[in-house]
């Protein structure tokens, strides 16, 4: 794919031929279908268990009906002599409006709806049997219990039924005009998408793209000082999103941070993959984009070694690349920072339910090499899988809101940019399941080949900046630390507060969230044993790796006065044509 990615030269014809008959796959998925309903057959639930939650239930169910009853009876004390005091809230955001606590039906269906899911859980938690058989009965159940919420329909919910009244129903006209336009749009609308546009008040940070191919354009920034640091820093985002997640709006972007910092910044902004790219595979974007991205950013600032920063699957390309040049014998980046990043995969969290070889094997046979064609996954797919980690927060809360209660979400442009989808070549995401998620091969010396060279993490000499969240849903922090066993340069471990994003985008000026840090340089091999010898500091952590990074970018020199150089001059302002492109 030399020619092609380099020279930007249109994608190759594809003209291989399908047969007639069945599917390739269709096999595939028959037999995953099978497995799938032979392991789950095979769970258990003891006796015991069972008869103890269902006398729990019983007893709960007829207390909760005995109180409804009572409350319902009308009162033989006149209203005038009575203490009237106010019914007590129902303990769950969902149900949080004064409509659901003072109707006493409207209360006892959300509480026998909050018994009802509690008494399901805790049957699938006690479940027994293949693990994994276990965590996907537990994902459904959870998936279900969400969904039923009797706050997601109109019917049974009292706000939304008194916000249609007060309204003369232009509240539900409305909510019908905002549910066509996301039928339009192919998602639910988390945030009022027309008040944002990158490059206008998203992606502002001032630059040039001063490289491109068919996979990625390098962003370089306009100084902000009048120094900089001669060790540039390149940022690899993860290709599964856009890459502004760095730079939202100059209060909360960390480009802007480092710039402001003394920093020479670049940035990968990842192409949004269309058929031309169809046949892209890992090592493509490992050789093609990363290392060609360090390489150019070597050469524009005439420096033989680099920092850089990896976010997420941005860090796993990032230190694949890493281990491809230690096999070539280069050690390109001086430091390397890692943010919510797996290279050890062994246990990956919710996300494990949707990996097992059945499923690689159809997306193998679909998307990926065993297809002559190639594919995309939609960056959509990928979106809706996110999304349903947390379906209460990113899709039932909108729908009530968007639909029922026709209110339009306020503007957030960390949601916008969540919205903003991103497809990726499907031989690429293949590899990537079946090698990281699926087999957890990384760790293994040498028992990948990439670019034609074996991957050996431990031959990566660079220092390395760990960052994880502590409450990750999509990198369990603990998983994320195991990173200090694997590269073998000096390493510092730090843990923020919040989430996969959140806990990233944390500018000092909020003065949100805290961070911790180790109390001595040591780090143990377990991530529990660190945690209980760390220390909690306020505020962001941001501060923390920038005294880090100021030690190991070399001295201070004149602040370029142009993008890019000779070799590679300006193509385009920042954000440049590739972020702007629709999945």
């Amino acid at each position: 794919m030399n020619a092609t990615i380099d020279t930007h030269a249109a994608s190759a014809e594809k003209s291989a031929s399908i047969p007639f008959g069945r599917p390739p796959a269709a096999d595939i998925l028959e037999s995953s279908w099978k497995e799938a309903f032979k392991s789950v057959s095979s769970l258990s639930l003891p006796a015991s268990v069972l008869s103890e939650l269902q006398s729990q239930y019983v007893a709960q169910a007829t207390a909760l009906w005995n109180e409804t009853l009572q409350r319902m009876q009308p009162s033989e004390v006149p209203v005038q002599e009575a203490s009237v005091s106010p019914p007590p809230a129902i303990p769950d955001r969902r149900f949080a409006a004064k409509d659901w606590a003072e109707n006493p039906m409207s209360a006892f269906v959300a509480q026998l709806y909050l018994l009802n899911a509690r008494t399901l859980v805790a049957l699938a938690d006690q479940l027994q049997g293949d693990e994994k058989a276990c965590q996907r009965v537990r994902f459904a159940v959870q998936q279900w219990v969400d969904a039923s919420a009797p706050s997601n329909y109109l019917a049974l919910n009292p706000e939304a039924l008194r916000l249609a009244v007060e309204t003369k129903g232009e509240s539900l006209a409305q909510g019908m005009r905002q549910l066509m336009r996301d039928l339009r749009q192919g998602h639910v609308s988390q945030t009022d998408e027309s008040q944002f546009e990158v490059g206008r008040n998203v992606a502002t940070s001032e630059g040039a793209v001063v490289f491109e191919n068919a996979i990625f354009q390098l962003i370089e920034y306009k100084p902000l000082t009048a120094k900089v640091y001669e060790r540039p820093l390149l940022f690899v985002p993860p290709c599964i999103n856009k890459y502004y997640i760095l730079d939202l709006q100059p209060e909360n972007s960390l480009i802007r941070y480092a710039v402001e910092q003394g920093h020479r910044v670049f940035v990968i902004s990842w192409r949004n993959a269309n058929e031309s790219l169809a046949r892209a595979t890992w090592d493509d974007y490992v050789e093609h984009a990363v290392m060609r991205a360090i390489s150019v950013v070597s050469e524009v600032s005439r420096q033989p070694a680099i920092n850089a920063l990896g976010f997420c699957v941005g860090g796993t390309l990032l230190s694949t690349a890493l281990a491809v040049h230690a096999a070539r014998g280069e050690q390109p980046v001086a430091n390397v920072t890692l943010l919510t990043t797996f290279l050890d995969f062994s246990e990956t969290g919710v996300l494990d339910v949707f990996v097992d070889e059945a499923t690689v094997s159809v997306r193998e046979a679909t998307i990926g090499h065993r297809n002559p064609l190639g594919g995309l996954l939609k960056g959509q797919e990928l979106a809706s899988t996110f999304s349903a980690l947390r379906p209460n927060d990113l899709v039932w809360n909108y729908v009530v809101g968007n639909y029922l209660k026709g209110q339009t979400p306020p503007p957030f442009d960390l949601l916008y940019w969540n919205n903003d989808s991103t497809n990726l070549p499907g031989p690429m995401y293949c590899w990537y399941l079946r090698n990281t998620y699926l087999e957890n091969n990384l760790v293994h010396p040498s028992k990948l080949r990439v670019c034609g060279e074996p991957i050996d993490l431990r031959l990566i000499e660079s220092d390395a900046y760990i960052y994880a969240s502590r409450e990750d849903h999509i990198v369990p922090w603990e998983s994320a630390y195991r990173t200090v066993n694997l590269l073998p340069g000096k390493k510092r471990f730090v843990l923020g507060a919040s989430g996969h994003i959140a806990g990233v985008i944390n500018p000092p000026a909020k003065k949100k969230r805290s961070h911790w840090v180790g109390r001595t340089n040591a780090l143990p091999a377990k991530a529990g044993q660190w945690m209980e010898k760390s220390v909690e500091h306020a505020g962001s952590w941001w501060t923390d790796w920038a005294q880090w990074l100021v030690g190991r970018s070399g001295r201070l020199v004149a602040a370029p006065k142009t993008f890019g150089n000779k070799q590679y001059p300006a193509i385009e302002p920042a954000p440049g044509r590739y972020v702007k492109e629709k999945s």
